[in-house]
């Protein structure tokens, strides 16, 4: 009995250190690319964060988990010992908390389910061999890695190539954004609205049929659309462009100096037409030398392109909200999930195939998730909001629209998906969209390395915590 209580007590520590994990992790889905537009600064991003996380979490959070976490294992494996399977959830969680822990340390963006998954691979291959893993089921969570950025980002690219060529590309901004959000409106509230029902609402069993979903959806989003149109219609704003000297740095001037140098050797050595260019090229390259030097006055978008933006913060906010509603209630289940089955093992002693999950656990989940945030949250959130690509309220809004309108395609069409890795690629599609240049190549580099290491990482750690567990208690 006194082995059960240390049981029981480690599985509750490792499993708020879990979801303290999560929330320093995986919150940055929702609030990063709000943060890093500057829609909301980071502490009111915690704020909106914490609120939303926790009552996803606690009011709509699963009440019942699988015993293995997401079909990885045979169950029958644990028939014969069922303390190994408490063992194993126990160092699951451990081994999850620690590697995401890293993570987060460093900055970078990994799937939090991706990390107990792996946790639970490495744990299961331990006890029932390579025969025990449904591989099917890892190979559709490596297919994700492919899948989740590639619809993201190029959802996002869409996005944000059209809102340029329709607003900010025209005559008036003001005017083509007064025309365009209603339509945005309608699409964002149908799409998050689709979003609480089929992945944010799914444990309140409101097992709606595609039809109502889509009934519903449509007149959610036409009430926010005619409420959005009104509002919008008030904005009136004189479109007058503020300018900017922008001079150029000293290595720019020094190579238009030398390159003034060669071709003047060209003029020189030459005759004819190709004389005649020569100076010509020589003349402009000369004028933009000095031009260079003394500095060019460019249109900076003014009072238009600020309002523009001004608007697109309310969208940005609005989707981020949902977001993090629909993450509170469905990836609490990574910390809470096997923290349930080692509760239900050590109390029952027999391995069931779904544990119920108490409504204390499920606060606890969430309580654990918005500290996490609050305390470390701010180094992934960094990471997403600007050591990928610059971000505006607008090129924000296309990241989180494109996420948010991914988890419901891949939802319904049944592919594996990310949420951490479908907002980073919609990330990555709003910088592509500006040009390569506009993308931090070494950000990214590492978080792809991350995201493969990530389920080799559990699945080690939790093998070291699973035997050291089993040396100490068995």
């Amino acid at each position: 009995m006194e082995t059960e209580s240390i049981l029981l007590g480690l599985a509750l520590l490792f499993g708020i250190y879990m979801a303290w994990n999560v929330g320093a992790n995986d919150v940055a889905n929702a609030m990063g690319t709000s943060v890093g537009s500057k829609a909301l600064t980071l502490r009111q991003a915690v704020l909106v964060a914490a609120v939303l996380e926790f009552a996803g979490a606690f009011l709509v959070g699963s009440h019942v988990s699988d015993t293995v976490r997401k079909g990885i294992v045979t169950p029958e494996v644990f028939t014969s010992n069922p303390l190994f399977l408490a063992y194993g959830m126990i160092a699951a969680l451990l081994a999850a908390g620690a590697w995401l822990q890293i993570a987060s340390y460093y900055g970078w963006p990994v799937s939090t389910t991706h990390s107990i998954v792996g946790a639970v691979l490495g744990f299961g291959v331990v006890v029932g061999g390579f025969n025990a893993i449904h591989w099917d089921k890892i190979s559709a969570i490596v297919g994700s890695w492919i899948i989740s950025p590639l619809m993201g980002g190029l959802i996002a690219y869409l996005i944000f190539t059209l809102l340029r060529r329709r607003i900010f590309y025209s005559s008036n901004p003001v005017k083509a954004a007064q025309q365009v959000t209603p339509w945005l409106v309608l699409c964002l509230f149908f799409i998050l609205t689709l979003i609480l029902v089929f992945k944010g609402l799914k444990n309140l069993n409101l097992d709606l049929p595609l039809m109502q979903a889509l009934s519903l959806a449509i007149v959610v989003g036409a009430i926010a659309a005619f409420v959005s149109s009104i509002l919008v219609r008030r904005i009136r704003v004189e479109t007058t462009a503020e300018r900017e000297l922008i001079i150029q740095s000293p290595k720019v001037i020094t190579a238009l100096s030398k390159a003034v140098k060669h071709l003047q050797q060209v003029k020189a050595d030459t005759s004819g037409e190709f004389h005649y260019q020569t100076t010509r090229l020589l003349d402009e390259i000369a004028l933009l030398e000095k031009t260079a030097q003394r500095g060019m006055e460019v249109e900076t978008g003014g009072d238009a392109i600020k309002t523009v933006e001004r608007i697109f913060v309310y969208l940005q906010i609005m989707s981020a909200c949902f977001v993090a509603f629909a993450h509170g209630a469905n990836d609490v289940a990574n910390a809470i999930g096997p923290l349930a089955a080692a509760v239900d093992v050590l109390k029952t002693g027999v391995v069931a195939m779904e544990a119920s999950v108490p409504l204390w656990m499920l606060g606890l989940g969430g309580l654990g998730i918005v500290v996490g945030l609050a305390t470390w949250g701010w180094r992934v959130i960094e990471t997403i909001g600007k050591k990928i690509t610059e971000l505006t309220p607008t090129r924000g809004f296309a990241a989180e629209f494109a996420a948010a309108t991914t988890i419901v395609i891949a939802s319904k069409l049944g592919l594996p998906i990310s949420t951490t890795h479908t907002l980073v690629g919609a990330v990555l599609g709003v910088g592509l969209a500006r040009g390569l240049g506009a993308l931090n190549l070494r950000t990214v580099r590492e978080i792809l390395i991350s995201w493969i290491v990530t389920i080799p990482a559990g699945a080690l750690l939790a093998v070291l915590f699973f035997y050291v567990l089993r040396g100490i208690f068995g």
